[in-house]
């Protein structure tokens, strides 16, 4: 077991984040990663989404990404090679690939963080895992029946493999948005179906805006329950994404249908769309299960959060969960998460000495 100072788990926007302010402070983390390279979840966007599709990246504390970016670009190109860059510029250590396992108490007030490569043992811990890892796909009767294929957007690769198939898309969110955009023209025919009417913003979301979004989610967490997404927040925006999907007819929005059959769905009152192919769209949730040991859920189902502190255990920071789990939130989560640790191990009591 190896014993350091603080434990930032994952990469992404939001654990660099935190390492950043982190060392800003003083302290020297050990970032644990699972991916084979820098770019967290990034690395494993569709080739299909380029750089002038994405909305809403934000810079990394400290070092701005270079301007004048070709849109053209796959967005799973030039983010990652943007983080990479930022650690080492940053002079971060993070080790990977290391799948983290369990977060466990151990003794003087220590937490353990066990791995596929050993242990790590830490007064402090930041979780930054993100959610890519746990897509959401709802339960819908007469799925295991459906013939043909179903696929969440996590495993969406572009366009091409729909060409002259009947695609439901379903889903109300940025998601959503990116494959109808693509595959209409190209699929035989799209449905886009959501359980709510869609929300289309026509203002320019400003900074205002971002953090009155980020405080609602703020709100859920703090009192125990599951996070809703910023995105499911603000509404939808006039992306490059949306703009394109309008222009191609495909945004003509249909209720949750009740039921998939043998050859497509069904809805209550008995009508019928034949599909091919259902694309769920249905966003992630958060990738929490190494943290089950300590049992750390609220009757509510979430986990009680204040700002980024873990209300149950206070050695603990939850980054990339709730309000910054999109990076509108995740810079100022990691700043949030650092002043935390330097409050809680600058008061927590000296270990005796040996």
């Amino acid at each position: 077991m190896e014993e350091t100072e603080v434990v930032v788990i994952g990469a992404g926007q939001a654990g660099l984040s935190s390492a950043y302010f982190l060392r800003r402070f003083g302290f020297e983390p050990v970032v644990l990663d699972a991916g084979e390279g820098a770019g967290g979840a990034w690395r494993h966007r569709s080739p299909s989404l380029t750089m002038g599709k994405v909305h809403g990246i934000f810079d990394l504390p400290g070092v701005h990404r270079e301007p004048g970016v070709d849109g053209l670009r796959p967005a799973a190109e030039v983010v990652p090679a943007y983080y990479a860059s930022y650690e080492e510029r940053m002079g971060l250590d993070v080790v990977r690939p290391v799948r983290v396992e369990s977060v466990r108490r151990g003794g003087d007030g220590l937490l353990v963080v066990g791995t596929d490569a050993g242990e790590w043992a830490a007064p402090a811990v930041v979780n930054a895992t993100g959610t890519w890892t746990r897509p959401y796909w709802p339960y819908y009767p007469g799925a295991a029946g459906f013939a043909g294929r179903q696929l969440h957007y996590a495993g969406y690769r572009g366009p091409a493999e729909f060409a002259g198939r009947r695609v439901v898309v379903v889903g109300g969110g940025a998601s959503a948005m990116h494959v109808l955009s693509e595959i209409a023209g190209i699929a035989a025919a799209t449905a886009w179906v959501t359980r709510r009417p869609p929300v289309f913003r026509d203002d320019d979301f400003g900074e205002d805006a971002r953090r009155e979004a980020v405080a609602l989610v703020e709100e859920r967490v703090r009192a125990g329950l599951p996070p809703q997404s910023v995105v499911g927040v603000t509404g939808l925006g006039y992306s490059t994404v949306v703009r394109q999907a309008l222009a191609k007819g495909a945004l003509d929005r249909l209720p949750m249908f009740r039921r998939l059959t043998g050859e497509g769905v069904a809805w209550a009152d008995g009508r019928r769309l034949e599909a091919d192919t259902i694309i769920w769209a249905t966003g992630f949730r958060s990738a929490l299960d190494h943290l089950a040991p300590l049992r750390l859920r609220e009757p509510g189902g979430g986990i009680k959060v204040d700002g980024t502190q873990v209300v149950k255990e206070p050695a603990l920071q939850l980054v990339g969960y709730g309000p910054s789990a999109s990076t509108i939130g995740a810079n100022r989560a990691g700043r949030s998460a650092a002043r935390n640790v330097r409050r809680h191990l600058t008061t927590r009591p000296a270990r005796p000495a040996a």
